[in-house]
């Protein structure tokens, strides 16, 4: 019986620590909010993924200390073009002249997108990576890297669309394209005569979780079907190793298919019902709650979630309009109501229904009554004191990563704290 990697590995990341490994007798790894590898040859190095800006001169120190082709770098690739995989590049760049940047074709556009919602995407994920960016700088500062290095957004300097091989000190490397997955830049690096790929974050960020569709910090939607075939991609390769994004290498040829097929599996399923359930008119909300996994594609929900995936599938295909109100259509939102139920309810008998709801093990529905009241009385100590526990119900239960941030934040500010912006330039 299959026993779901997803039990026995971290799901979190984790910016990068001073202290690499050694993987085998030519790869390095240094782990950070993407992790680094470094592949040695006897004609230099090629540098696979170099972190966010402020990690480069970390996983530089980490290389130096078990390599001595740290220095004698002739090629970096970028697995996709998120800032957590090219920040770094410029860095490395200034340490070894005649370095050349390799990344698929649809980089540029990537890099762009990313750069055009930068403030965005700084308030939007703040509520899951201030604290810990904050606890991150802190042990550089104890550790003497307090000149911290800027973000990159590099220009690559050799882009193909589909396959790309690279000879280099005797080592074949081929670089596969498959955009659409993650980023539409993705690449997985096939090592054919070792059997290993380096797939970088192209299943998510822990490897045997369900993907992030659209990410709850905001993102473009990715297409379920694409995100299964990239799977069937590094499926058919064979590999006895993955070195992903993150964590620990995925070893054994066996476990990594299996692993792979109940992937693809878990992603067809949710999309076949997803797309039964809209064919025969039910609303995204009952299929979010019906939907679920079969056991022989058990995947875990650390990362991302099977209802989460089944509202981006439904608007990936239907888009943003539920047909449910006709003020869908319109500029006006619920809350500008809200004021006026309080008014007529009353913020007390509001409160009331929402600690009925509590204690009857409905928290959603309690902070729907609680949003109102808030919304209009900032202030209310009882409907502050209750949207507290409510959240902290559902933070029991939550067991995702980002879930988890979005709830402990909400604690938070119920309490009075404050959530700022991400500054990492």
């Amino acid at each position: 019986m299959r026993d779901p990697i997803y039990k026995h590995r971290p799901v979190a990341p984790a910016a990068a620590r001073f202290g690499g490994e050694r993987i085998n007798d030519f790869i390095l790894l240094s782990e950070g909010c993407s992790n680094s590898y470094l592949i040695e040859t006897g004609e230099g190095g090629v540098l696979v993924n170099t972190g966010m800006g402020f990690e480069a001169p970390v996983h530089h120190a980490n290389f130096q200390g078990l390599s001595a082709r740290a220095d004698q770098l002739c090629y970096v690739i970028t697995s996709q073009g998120h800032v957590d995989h090219v920040g770094g590049v410029q860095y490395f760049r200034d340490r070894n002249p005649g370095l050349r940047y390799i990344a698929q074709a649809g980089n540029t556009e990537h890099q762009a997108y990313d750069a055009r919602l930068q403030a965005f995407r700084a308030r939007r994920s703040a509520f899951r990576f201030q604290e810990a960016f904050a606890a991150d700088f802190a042990y550089y500062a104890a550790q003497g890297y307090t000149d911290i290095n800027p973000q990159d957004r590099p220009t690559p300097d050799i882009t193909f669309e589909e396959r790309y091989r690279l000879q280099l000190g005797g080592l074949e490397l081929e670089l596969i394209a498959v955009p659409g997955a993650e980023t539409n830049d993705s690449l997985v690096i096939w090592l054919p005569r070792q059997r290993i790929c380096l797939t970088g974050n192209l299943f998510g960020c822990p490897f045997g979780h369900f993907p992030n569709l659209s990410t709850i910090r905001g993102d473009r939607y990715r297409d379920p079907l694409t995100c299964a075939a990239a799977a069937q991609v590094v499926l058919d390769l064979g590999a006895e190793t993955i070195l992903y994004g993150h964590h620990a290498p995925v070893e054994g040829a066996e476990l990594i298919a299996s692993e792979l097929a109940a992937y693809r599996d878990a992603i067809h399923h949710v999309h076949e019902e997803t797309v039964k359930g809209m064919n025969a008119g039910r609303d995204v909300h009952t299929l979010m709650r019906e939907i679920a996994l079969p056991p022989e594609c058990e995947v875990g929900q650390g990362y991302g979630k099977v209802s989460w995936g089944v509202r981006a599938i439904w608007e990936y295909y239907a888009g943003w309009f539920h047909q449910q109100s006709t003020t869908e259509l319109y500029s006006v939102p619920a809350q500008s109501v809200h004021a006026d139920l309080v008014e007529l309810a009353g913020a007390d008998a509001l409160v009331e229904r929402a600690s009925s709801k509590l204690a009857n093990g409905r928290p959603e529905e309690a902070l729907h009554l609680l949003d109102m009241v808030l919304g209009t009385e900032p202030g209310h100590a009882a409907a502050t004191g209750l949207a507290i526990q409510a959240h902290e119900v559902l933070r029991e239960g939550a067991g995702n990563f980002w879930l988890t941030g979005w709830l402990e934040n909400q604690v938070k500010l119920l309490r009075g704290g404050q959530t700022e912006a991400l500054d990492v330039e």
